[in-house]
């Protein structure tokens, strides 16, 4: 049986070649380059690219999910929608800052999905996942608005990750803080 700490770490080595070279510089070699491990390590674990590239979808998230431990202390209190706006400013800055790597190679994921249905195909269900966590926790937690509200700041935020990743000078931080808010107070 191969190591499973093995398999996360060269997953994790994957995620780094992927937003720093692009999918087209994900190779098994690449992989085992970035993971210091002996040429050819890559390959007895992944049974093709394909298979890589699925496995760094599924992983990816594990990466960018939050803290629950963070999520509890930034929702307590009462429901309202400071703490709505104290946790998109969080999940934008803070946590975009621990893992940039991690959101870029989401981002290359995503491009590399448009071209590969069967990495759509998985991309979709755990992106669909998540989301569908992210609803439960804005409801469960009692926050202002509905299921539309929940998916309406995901996908306003999604953006806002996109650009603050590629362009991060177009909206100053100021500037940023401000656009949550109105989202918040607006959606």
């Amino acid at each position: 049986m191969r190591n499973p700490n093995r398999r996360v770490a060269l997953v994790n080595a994957a995620i780094e070649v992927l937003a720093r070279e692009g999918a087209r510089g994900l190779t098994f070699r690449a992989v085992d380059q970035e993971a210091e491990v002996p040429n050819g390590t890559a390959s007895n674990y992944f049974a093709s690219r394909d298979d890589l590239l699925r496995q760094v979808g599924e992983h990816v998230h594990v990466r960018l999910s939050p803290d629950a431990r963070r999520l509890a202390e930034v929702a307590a209190g009462p429901p309202d929608r400071s703490v709505a706006v104290r946790l998109l400013q969080e999940l934008l800055e803070q946590r975009l800052q621990v893992d940039r790597t991690g959101y870029l190679a989401l981002l290359e994921l995503r491009l590399e999905a448009t071209r590969r249905p069967e990495l759509q195909a998985a991309l979709t269900r755990t992106i669909s996942e998540s989301l569908e966590r992210n609803v439960r926790f804005h409801l469960d937690a009692g926050l202002p608005g509905d299921r539309t509200t929940a998916v309406s700041l995901y996908l306003a935020l999604s953006g806002l990750v996109v650009e603050r990743l590629t362009l991060p000078d177009v909206l100053p931080e100021a500037e940023v803080a401000e656009v949550i808010k109105a989202l918040v107070e607006r959606a």
